[in-house]
């Protein structure tokens, strides 16, 4: 199991359902456990077509796979696993059956970028194993930074599967292997992105690295299910009014998500603290961000 980060407290006393119970618990102890798990039956699972990003895209679910609205979501992200508040979550895919927390438990959460139409023209040329080594560098430069404001530090180990950008579709997807301080296991991140007129839908799942098959399985279903609406794809961007983001392809895959993060403060977009006790990395640092930028240097 990925690393376990410090815990609220209600999640600690509430929601340690796998871990041994204490010899007695408080009533206020066991009320808070019970409205959780009261709340958790309340969420109000969607299937079929999912109109996201503000109505720009749909999301047709893939039999086997749920959908939970931005209400129920952010609750899940803030509530359950004590993420703070991101206006930018637009809900969360869940495998059928899955539970929401203890082992073996993922999900893939969604949001839109609007940081504008991401120019794909660098796409043929990336070397990944130079962008590897550049993200690991500062992921590694920004540690000190993560071990001072109380987070685990982070190594990336490299990728669990390779960037495969489709030009034709405009899709994107890439996964990484992480390792946190005190832990002895892999944590899995796995990205997806597809590339609009005027912004970038994301798709990110977290889980232990064995689970990468079910995971891809997963996240290569909601990819092929997704498509923006007429006048939002790639295809519909006009150069005179549309606003261009200030990377392309590898400034997405390096840290283009951080653009985003860095907005409401915080170094990654998610920190899921209990279920997986684990930590999502979308980024490493904003220097690699800056040398991925469109004008700046490339792959």
């Amino acid at each position: 199991m990925p690393h376990a980060l410090r815990l609220v407290p209600l999640l600690l006393v509430g929601l340690a359902l796998t871990a041994a119970e204490p010899a007695a618990e408080s009533t206020a102890d066991a009320a808070a456990k019970q409205r959780v798990l009261d709340r958790l039956g309340k969420l109000a699972y969607k299937t079929g077509t999912m109109a996201i990003a503000g109505d720009r895209a749909d999301l047709a679910l893939p039999t086997g796979y749920r959908y939970l609205e931005q209400a129920d979501a952010q609750w899940v992200l803030q509530e359950l696993w004590g993420n703070p508040p991101n206006p930018k979550v637009l809900g969360m895919v869940v495998p059928a059956g899955a539970e929401l927390i203890g082992d073996g438990s993922w999900a893939m959460v969604v949001s839109y970028d609007d940081e504008g139409h991401v120019k794909d023209d660098d796409a043929k040329d990336i070397d990944y194993a130079d962008l590897l080594k550049n993200m690991q560098e500062g992921t590694s430069e920004n540690n000190a930074a993560r071990a001072k404001r109380g987070y685990p530090t982070v190594d990336l180990l490299g990728w669990a599967e390779a960037p495969s950008y489709d030009q034709s579709a405009k899709k994107l997807y890439w996964a990484k292997r992480l390792r946190f301080s005190g832990s002895a296991g892999e944590t899995l991140n796995y990205d997806v992105r597809v590339l609009g007129r005027t912004g970038t839908l994301v798709y990110s799942a977290i889980a232990d690295a064995p689970d990468l098959p079910r995971v891809k399985e997963g996240c290569q279903q909601v990819l092929l299910a997704t498509t923006f609406r007429k006048g939002h794809s790639y295809a519909d961007f006009s150069a005179s009014s549309d606003k261009v983001a200030e990377y392309g392809v590898a400034g997405l895959i390096a840290g283009g998500g951080l653009l985003v993060a860095k907005k409401i403060g915080m170094l990654a977009l998610l920190f899921k603290f209990f279920a997986k006790g684990g930590f999502l990395l979308l980024a490493p640092v904003l220097w690699v961000v800056n040398k991925f930028r469109r004008g700046g240097a490339q792959a």
